[in-house]
């Protein structure tokens, strides 16, 4: 069972692929990880922002379970990502900063 190179899937075969949402992810945890380096999220904000992460995950996962994700199962999922998102912003354009040299 030879693969060209490259050709990996990104989830297992029969999974419902989310690359939307997973691409959004990935720029989520970016964006707390810059914010984290620049010292606009302190410690304890960057951890609940990686719960609220773990949750959407969670979500995706249980979306996924049966094998299709619906149309209703992908606009909540969406949500819950936008919500995030927001709370991301709140949270690095807040006045709370991570002390200088951590």
């Amino acid at each position: 069972m030879a693969m060209a190179q490259g050709t990996a899937p990104a989830v297992p075969q029969g999974t419902p692929a989310t690359p939307v949402l997973d691409q959004r992810q990935a720029n989520q945890e970016k964006r707390v990880d810059q914010g984290v380096a620049s010292g606009q999220l302190t410690t304890k904000e960057a951890v609940r922002m990686d719960k609220r992460e773990d949750k959407l995950a969670a979500q995706e996962q249980a979306a996924k379970a049966d094998g299709k994700v619906t149309r209703k199962e992908r606009m909540r999922l969406r949500r819950e990502a936008a919500k995030d998102s927001a709370a991301i912003h709140r949270q690095k354009h807040d006045k709370q900063t991570a002390p200088a040299g951590k």
